[in-house]
């Protein structure tokens, strides 16, 4: 703040001194009248003239003066063309270096914490490209040049970066003004140097880096095309791989936009949230939700009791859920949208063409304008000695595996400490099984807080589940019958006997088998791509999974938002996906949702916050409910209520969520929340609650002060 005042002071000052003294500045005409005796002065005492010129330009540079043409001229008509040229040059790169510094010293940290996660970026596109946007400013003299000396002070734009692309880039208008000046006799006004048929010829220099940027590209896009034949004629505007989250939006997108696209998928439609992620672990969370309460009707003033249930109905009513929903993803419903939708494996043969092996025989062969990869992940299994003898279930396979047991297993043991291994965790044991969770890492579900994860820790084990963090699997075996893993801590080993083992240690995206490698297409833990989501090729484009950073159902669809455009309108518009506000929740009981920062990713980016936490203990729905358990915790910038990111641990925290979502994507802070009207009883009032307790530690001690002597003197006491 105090670096802020300072600098509007400076500015208050400058502009200040410029209207007093704006009638006195010197002119053409001053400059005229004097050029004889200038001339005089510099040819008895050339250094001292040199020095005071080059001080009166930085200065006048550094300050925004409106001379800094003028000096220009005079640099041309005193020193002649090249000295004048060269002096000028140095001085408004020096100026304008010295104009840049003061603004980042006092304002650039300011700016970059209240508007950090707007302008990351920003700050990221400057620091590729920084240069070349400067350089093309700087080549149009229209441009107020102190304005992009201010702004570029605020960015990451490295200071030499700024002095040596302003010395180059300001090389043509003072090259101008300078030849002008050694025609001073000749100049009637300032305005006339700059003729609109010199503005013109400017700014098409200014373009020139532009256009010199659009041809680099195209010859980049023909290098990478080289040797690949492009037909005259494509069957497709877009072919989709894969029918998940993200393909089916692709496909969605596409058939909206009257796109001819066709779809293919190998598996089931609707990929892995429906068949075997998102949708049935959901619904086997709700039985189990419901077998807890049971057991525990006391806490609702009912009578407790062991609940009774056949598993094998528990895993009937999974898979009616899944069939509930399929038709919304559903090769019909497509084929009604007016896509194409083939059931078989594609292989990319060359950018344009996509190679169908159909799951009823027989080939099919598409040429495409575009291709979209969505071929999402699979799950990732240890390569432990022994686990094959053993045997294994997934969170793809357990569904099918378990289907028919009357008895859920009795003794599991699920390696895997991150949501999915919690979720399948805390559903098992409550519905009776002796439940051993494995995790190699120091605590759960590590992303977030560490008293996130101690809450969860203690939840799931007052669930009966068992909690080996720090231990590391290191084999499984079989003994007479019997089956094994073999975790170790500390150097010590121990032997945990099961009857089923779930590997929940997270996924690997789809990417060998597509035809990728084949082309040239870059895959490491996914398909590189660009922001625009492009690959090498920019018409194949990934989305989902495959593509990261991200293994959500919601951030896949998000993806394949910008991909399809990109795919079908690329050659107008390209968008850059946005990463900005990215939500998730692991969805055990209680849950647990985030959007933004926490607190351990603030300190690892070093970046200092303000935490304020609301108690959900204090809540009245939740009181009512018997669900007073967990917290609301939201970070700002010190002082600010500006939120940076928000943390809840409770009953709906995944709905409760979404307005923190919602201010965080358009700017809404805080006081915005608190003044929002929340219905009486619910949940959402720890919303605002939450946007209350922050108001009530930025109340001003003055003012409440103030505010007792003023109601002390209105009741007449002394």
């Amino acid at each position: 703040m105090k670096r802020a005042v300072l600098f509007f002071v400076l500015i208050a000052l400058v502009a200040t001194a410029y209207l007093l003294y704006a009638d006195r500045m010197p002119g053409l005409v001053d400059l005229k009248k004097n050029a004889e005796s200038l001339s005089r002065w510099i040819n008895e005492s050339p250094l001292v003239a040199a020095s005071v010129y080059l001080i009166l330009y930085v200065v006048a540079v550094a300050f925004s003066l409106p001379i800094a043409a003028l000096l220009t001229l005079a640099g041309g008509a005193l020193f002649g063309f090249l000295p004048g040229l060269i002096m000028a040059l140095l001085a408004a790169a020096v100026g304008a270096l010295v104009s840049f510094l003061v603004a980042r010293t006092l304002l650039r940290e300011t700016v970059q914490q209240n508007f950090a996660r707007q302008l990351a970026p920003i700050n990221a596109g400057l620091k590729r490209n920084g240069a070349f946007y400067l350089f093309t400013l700087r080549l149009i003299p229209a441009f107020p040049f102190f304005v992009v000396n201010l702004v570029m002070g605020l960015t990451p734009v490295r200071a030499w970066t700024f002095f040596w692309v302003s010395l180059v880039g300001m090389l043509p208008g003072t090259a101008v003004f300078a030849l002008a000046g050694t025609q001073l006799a000749n100049i009637d006004s300032l305005s006339g140097i700059l003729s609109p048929g010199i503005l013109f010829t400017f700014a098409l220099i200014g373009l020139l880096p532009w256009i010199a940027k659009l041809v680099i590209a195209l010859l980049r896009r023909r290098k990478v095309y080289r040797g690949w034949t492009k037909p005259r004629r494509f069957d497709r505007n877009l072919v989709v791989i894969g029918a998940g989250s993200a393909g089916l939006v692709s496909t969605y997108l596409a058939t909206a936009v009257k796109a001819k696209v066709t779809l293919v998928e190998a598996g089931e439609m609707g990929g892995d949230c429906l068949n075997y992620g998102c949708v049935p672990s959901k619904a086997l969370l709700k039985s189990a939700r419901l077998a807890h309460q049971i057991r525990h009707a006391d806490h609702y003033g009912l009578v407790p009791s062991e609940p009774a249930f056949s598993f094998r109905s528990v895993m009937a009513r999974i898979h009616a859920v899944i069939a509930e929903i399929a038709p919304h993803d559903s090769v019909e419903r497509y084929e009604q949208l007016g896509a194409e939708v083939l059931k078989g494996y594609a292989r990319i043969k060359d950018p344009w063409t996509v190679e169908v092996s159909l799951n009823g025989g027989g080939v099919r062969t598409l040429t495409t304008r575009a291709i979209v990869v969505a071929t999402g992940a699979s799950p990732f299994v240890p390569p432990l000695p022994g686990i094959e003898e053993t045997g294994y279930l997934t969170s793809d396979t357990l569904w099918e595996k378990l289907a028919d047991r009357d008895r859920p297993p009795a003794r599991l043991v699920l390696l895997g400490g991150g949501p999915v291994g919690c979720e399948l965790a805390q559903s098992f044991a409550r519905l009776g099984s002796s439940v051993t969770q494995v995790e190699k890492g120091p605590r759960l579900i590590s992303r977030e807080d560490e008293d996130v994860s101690e809450f969860v820790r203690q939840t799931l084990a007052t669930d009966g589940v068992r909690i080996l963090t720090g231990h590391k699997a290191t084999a499984c075996k079989v003994v007479d019958g019997e089956k094994y893993i073999i975790v170790e801590c500390d150097g010590v080993q121990e032997e945990i006997a099961f009857d089923e083992l779930i590997c929940a240690v997270g996924r690997v995206p789809r990417l060998k088998g597509f035809g990728l490698e084949a082309i040239g297409v870059k895959t490491g833990r996914t398909i590189e791509t660009n922001e625009y989501l492009e690959t090498l090729f920019p018409n194949i484009l990934a989305a989902g999974d495959v593509a990261g950073p991200y293994q959500f159902t919601h951030t896949a669809s998000h993806q394949a938002w910008y991909a399809s455009v990109n795919a079908l309108f690329g050659d107008l518009k390209r968008f850059k996906a946005d990463y900005r506000v990215i939500p998730w929740t692991t969805f055990v009981d209680p849950e647990v949702a985030r959007v933004g920062l926490n607190e351990q990713e603030a300190r690892e980016q070093g970046l200092e916050v303000e935490v304020t936490r609301y108690g959900l203990d204090d809540l009245d729905r939740a009181i009512a409910d018997g669900n007073a358990r967990g917290f609301v915790k939201v970070l700002t910038l010190p002082g600010k209520d500006r939120i940076l990111g928000v943390t809840i641990v409770g009953e709906h925290a995944g709905d409760l969520l979404a307005e923190f979502v919602l201010a965080m994507k358009h700017g809404l802070g805080l006081n915005k929340i608190l003044s929002t009207i929340h219905t009486y009883p619910t949940m959402a009032e720890a919303n605002k609650y939450a946007a209350g307790a922050w108001r009530r530690a930025h109340v001003s001690p003055r003012i409440t002060a103030f505010l007792e002597r003023y109601h002390r003197f209105w009741r007449g006491a002394a």
